[in-house]
């Protein structure tokens, strides 16, 4: 894809990944891929937004050059030190040695540490602005979100939030990089997964940042990752606002680990149980066989969530115990929760998952139902009154 023009003198100049399968050595993105946006403003003086990453770095100079042509390149602004932004800036100034790099106090340690650069350093505070003739920018700190010298760019003139990782997504745009040109159904799931998996553990922060945006007037929205929001910005504000105020919608997520099928069948008699009972959006999902990213971000959709494992060795299931650290880490205070454990000569499993219920401080809505082997007639019952509770949950 060619360098896009957003406005006159603006222009998207990102590029897509389908080389990395795994998202921060963890998050699978190998079907969908990811794009690295970073922006040109080809002004008296030309600014490039963000580096992308070095594997695409040919690219993406390539395209800054079919913009600006023999002009150099003044200023680089760094709204995030996270390489998947960065780390391409070692060879943008091997083109532009001249160039100047705008952060803040806490970018360039960390820029120190990767790339060993410190110099030509322009370092801006929160609410500075910075001419370029006819556009100004304008910065504002939105540290955590979720790097310590996370901070976003406002262009003034045209009135476009370059936001950094907020608003960004998972899943590359696939011929056009707009909202308008995009069925937005597409990016829900790759939105929230990509909330979830990445900016969850910050929710908090990343509300506080949305509040201290909010008085901007903001046209078009230019993330780091995802589509450009340039005809409905108010679509994925509305989304994040949402998801980092952990507003759920009814609904019961069933995660369990099963070695030989008895976990599943405790498992599967919840999810029918929950029909009976009338809850609609049921999501089951065996933790061997779906990465902990699809799931974590149906347990950030919906309100409740059923978890189940057999004993292993005196614990819990490994498989569970990756998926119980990443919730302790991003908190599911919000949900209802409830717990089914299995196992054969003596249990395990409920020890882990009671360090979950006080380390995340869940809101339990019953005792664990614990089954030895497969379900029997009175662990039936137990499940199926756990699934009524639960129901019950959603609609109070």
């Amino acid at each position: 894809m060619n360098a896009v023009k957003i406005k006159d003198d603006v222009f998207w100049v990102g590029v897509n990944d389908y080389q990395t399968t795994l998202f921060e050595s963890m998050w699978p993105i190998d079907q969908e891929g990811v794009s690295y946006n970073a922006y040109v403003i080809n002004d008296e003086k030309v600014a490039v937004i963000d580096a992308v990453k070095s594997i695409e770095t040919d690219e993406y100079i390539e395209k800054i050059k079919s913009i600006i042509g023999d002009k150099k390149v003044d200023y680089l602004i760094l709204n995030h030190m996270e390489p998947d932004h960065s780390s391409g800036i070692t060879e943008l100034l091997a083109n532009y040695p001249d160039m100047k790099i705008v952060g803040n106090k806490k970018t360039f340690p960390i820029m120190k540490n990767f790339y060993n650069i410190d110099q030509n350093l322009v370092e801006i505070v929160d609410g500075e602005t910075l001419s370029l003739g006819k556009h100004t920018l304008q910065f504002f700190m939105t540290p955590m979100v979720h790097w310590p010298e996370s901070m976003v760019t406002y262009d003034i003139t045209d009135k476009i939030l370059f936001s950094m990782d907020i608003f960004g997504s998972f899943k590359a745009p696939v011929g056009s990089i707009f909202d308008d040109e995009n069925d937005l159904a597409d990016f829900e799931n790759p939105i929230r997964r990509y909330f979830a998996c990445i900016v969850g553990k910050v929710a908090g922060q990343a509300l506080k940042a949305l509040e201290k945006l909010g008085d901007l007037e903001i046209g078009t929205i230019c993330p780091a990752h995802g589509l450009i929001w340039r005809t409905n910005p108010g679509y994925v504000l509305d989304m994040y606002v949402k998801m980092s105020s952990k507003e759920t919608v009814p609904g019961v997520v069933i995660a369990y680990g099963s070695m030989y099928g008895c976990t599943q069948k405790s498992a599967e008699t919840l999810a029918i149980a929950l029909k009976n009972e009338g809850v609609k959006e049921v999501k089951l999902f065996d933790v061997s066989k779906t990465d902990i990213s699809f799931i974590i971000s149906d347990i950030w959709k919906y309100k409740g969530l059923l978890m189940g494992a057999p004993a292993y060795y005196g614990k819990i299931f490994p498989k569970m115990a990756n998926l119980l650290y990443k919730l302790t880490e991003i908190r599911v205070d919000n949900h209802k929760v409830g717990f089914f454990t299995d196992f054969s000569w003596s249990g395990g499993a409920e020890k882990n998952f009671n360090t979950f219920i006080e380390e995340a401080k869940v809101d339990v809505i019953s005792d664990i139902v614990k089954v030895k082997g497969t379900p029997n007639e009175e662990d039936v019952l137990a499940l199926n009154a756990l699934a009524k509770k639960m129901a019950e949950e959603l609609v109070n």
